[in-house]
């Protein structure tokens, strides 16, 4: 069980589960500890057939302020890539349902990092997104530098990574990195409701399309319509197909069944 003083986790209605970051005396700041416990709900849900979609958020005034200093401060050049905190960062990338995160006032550093693990985001008026590691004579070093060139261009991240200056939510939903603009205090609530639509959704198909669409950042375009039309395929001998086009039919709602 995740430590409530650090970590809440909720099941909700429809297959829908919400991981809160819970640590506001340190800024929610993701220590090796509150990442681990993370990645060991993204591995929960993974593994439970009745979890449809994840949803991760903070607190109504923060999302998270990056890495834990203190670990920062201790660690030193020779320490191994491979180590719990990397391990923990790529079970989270590697979750194959949908991800949803609801972001409010400051999200920086490891925790722009986490946000953009995400499949969905949904960010509020006034939150602030920034990679501001140069600023401590570092770079992100969870994957800042290898996703944001992919979701709003080399320009763009080499200035928020060269200057480490944060933009607004305003900003980052234009130029992309932000699918969804919530009013200021409904992010969470706007991203629920985005969850529980998704949740009533095909989740192989989901799952499939979710991983095609990841596929075009390290795919040419021939490999990736392979790769894409092998996924397709592999789905029209699903019972879900199957459920859809007679749903579909009969003007009904689907019963998923995931198989």
């Amino acid at each position: 069980m995740p430590d409530p003083r650090t970590l809440i986790v909720e099941r909700r209605a429809g297959g829908v589960v919400l991981i809160r970051l819970n640590h506001p005396e340190r800024r929610n700041a993701l220590a090796t500890p509150l990442l681990r416990a993370v990645a060991d709900e993204i591995n929960a849900a993974e593994g439970d057939k009745d979890v449809r979609v994840v949803v991760i958020t903070g607190s109504d005034t923060l999302f998270a302020a990056g890495a834990d200093i203190d670990e920062l401060l201790a660690s030193g050049a020779g320490d191994p890539i491979e180590t719990p905190r990397y391990i923990a960062w790529a079970a989270i990338r590697s979750f194959s349902k949908p991800l949803v995160a609801a972001v409010e006032g400051w999200c920086l550093g490891a925790g722009a990092e986490l946000m953009m693990c995400a499949d969905i985001v949904v960010a509020a008026k006034g939150a602030k997104i920034g990679q501001p590691e140069t600023n401590l004579g570092i770079i992100p070093g969870a994957g800042g530098t290898a996703t944001l060139p992919r979701r709003i261009g080399q320009a763009r991240a080499m200035h928020m990574v060269l200057t480490g200056e944060p933009i607004g939510a305003e900003e980052a939903h234009a130029i992309g990195l932000v699918a969804c603009l919530a009013e200021q205090g409904q992010a969470l609530d706007d991203a629920l409701a985005l969850a529980a639509k998704l949740a009533m959704r095909a989740p192989l198909a989901l799952r499939a399309a979710k991983a095609s669409i990841r596929d075009a950042e390290h795919l040419d375009e021939a490999a990736h319509l392979r790769s894409e039309r092998v996924r397709f395929l592999k789905l029209l001998g699903t019972a879900d197909k199957a459920e859809g086009i007679t749903a579909f039919r009969e003007k009904r709602r689907p019963d998923w069944q995931g198989r």
